[in-house]
This record gives structure tokens, C-alpha cells and sequence, in this order.
């Protein structure tokens, strides 16, 4: 990925909105830290790694515009991980509105390459974590990808941590179930 700091420049210092170099370095050290797992977690919640890299791209883009507005800039990865599932959750609408538009009969099949390149059983674990509901597979990435504690899944989500941990419990529990069906 090309340096964002330097695709999104500010104004020159003394313009209006003028945030200076050391945010600037502040959201370089957040971007080298954080980008390539951004795109992981937006791509297991839209499973495109395209529009996953999109997510984040208009993620960061939206961290680095609230930069001089905000006042504690270590919440800034929260802020960013809220950013990215709630893109996430924006291609995932996109994504079920174009395909209701689409006639049935007429969906893309995965190409033979990608079907290849993943197992059976990745393919079927994918498959049952896509049949739960967005919140459920919001959890379990948060969780068990980025290995989040719950207090900031709730913080991320905008939930109770009580609520992350009964989401979490019935999501498995559904996913135990859907795969033991499988077998």
C-alpha cells in the first residue's frame, strides 16, 4: 500500500484545519501498525479482499480527517476498528442490495482457481460463519482473529460486554451445530 500520510497531505502549516507533523506521525505509526490487519479483519467480515482493502482504505481516510478534532489519540484504534466493521457492514448492504437486483440463475460462481486453493472443510467453516447473523460474525472476528478481549468488542460494536459474551457463546454453539450436521 502507498504511504497514505503523504496521499492525504494537509495544508500547508497556518491553513485553516492545519493539524501539524506530529499527527501526522501519529496516524503513520497507526497505519504501519494496523493496516494489514485491518484488511484481514474487513475481509473475513466481507470475504473480498478487494472491497476489504477498500473498507479500510475509507477507514483510514476517515481516522486521518477526525485527527484534529479529536482530543485523546490513544482511542484512535478503537475508533479505527469501529470504522472498519462499520464499512464492512456498508459493502456487505451494497453487496445484498446488487445482488437482489441480479436475476436468479445469474449469480457468479467462485472461480475453479479460488475453489482449489481452499479445503473442503475451510470452505464449509466459512460457509456456516457466513449463515450467522452480521453481529454474531462481527464478534467472532473481533474475538477470535484479533483476539480482542470483550470490554473492547463492546467498545468497538457499540454492545454491552455481556451482550459480546452471550453472542459469542450462541454463535459457536450454532456453528458446533451447523458443522456437526456436515459430518
Amino acid at each position: 500500500m502507498p504511504n497514505i500520510v503523504s496521499a492525504f497531505r494537509r495544508p500547508a502549516a497556518g491553513a485553516a484545519g492545519a493539524a501539524g507533523p506530529e499527527l501526522d506521525e501519529v496516524f503513520g505509526r497507526l497505519y504501519r501498525e494496523q493496516a494489514v490487519t485491518m484488511v484481514r479483519l474487513a475481509n473475513l467480515l466481507v470475504r473480498d479482499r478487494a472491497a476489504a482493502e477498500d473498507v479500510v482504505q475509507e477507514a483510514f481516510l476517515r481516522v486521518y480527517q477526525a485527527l484534529p478534532r479529536l482530543s485523546d489519540h490513544s482511542n484512535l484504534l478503537p475508533y479505527l476498528r469501529a470504522a472498519v466493521v462499520n464499512g464492512s457492514r456498508s459493502a456487505l448492504r451494497g453487496r445484498r442490495r446488487a445482488a437482489e437486483a441480479v436475476l436468479p440463475g445469474d449469480q457468479p460462481e467462485t472461480s475453479a482457481e479460488a475453489a482449489a486453493m481452499l479445503s473442503e472443510d475451510r470452505r464449509e467453516v466459512f460457509a456456516a460463519v457466513a449463515r450467522l447473523p452480521r453481529r454474531s460474525r462481527e464478534v467472532l472476528a473481533l474475538r477470535y482473529y484479533l483476539d480482542l478481549p470483550d470490554q473492547e468488542i463492546a467498545v468497538t460494536l457499540g454492545i454491552s460486554r455481556g451482550t459480546v459474551s452471550s453472542t459469542a457463546s450462541r454463535a459457536v454453539a450454532a456453528l458446533a451445530r451447523d458443522l456437526k450436521e456436515k459430518i
